[in-house]
């Protein structure tokens, strides 16, 4: 049976469901990018008050207390927390890249961070 085949063969109302909830997917996805967009352009800010006191891109202890208590909000959320880890991770990452061009696009000098 071809894929056309047997998507004919499903029942129109499990299309249909399987649509609504597609559709609140696409809400969903639609609103997790507007909000790292908003967190981003809060981080942008940091970077550039960072920037301005010399201060270094990555805060070690910052990011250990929000991934414990992202952690924890993902447990609470029935999150698996080591996929909710890994997401910060990535955002943070990403974070003090972006600290660290607006570091070097002011002629900050920094140190290496750990």
């Amino acid at each position: 049976m071809t894929n056309s085949n047997a998507r004919d063969a499903v029942d129109p109302a499990v299309r249909a469901e399987l649509a609504r909830l597609r559709d609140s997917i696409d809400n969903i996805d639609a609103a997790v990018v507007h909000m790292l967009a908003e967190r981003f352009k809060c981080t942008q800010q940091v970077g550039h008050l960072k920037a301005e006191h010399a201060l270094p891109p990555a805060d070690p202890a910052r990011e250990a207390n929000q991934i414990t208590r992202l952690r924890q909000l993902a447990e609470s959320a029935k999150l698996d927390p080591a996929f909710a880890e890994k997401l910060l991770n990535f955002i943070i990452s990403e974070v003090i890249r972006h600290h660290e061009q607006i570091a070097d696009e002011a002629g900050v000098t920094r140190t290496a961070t750990t």
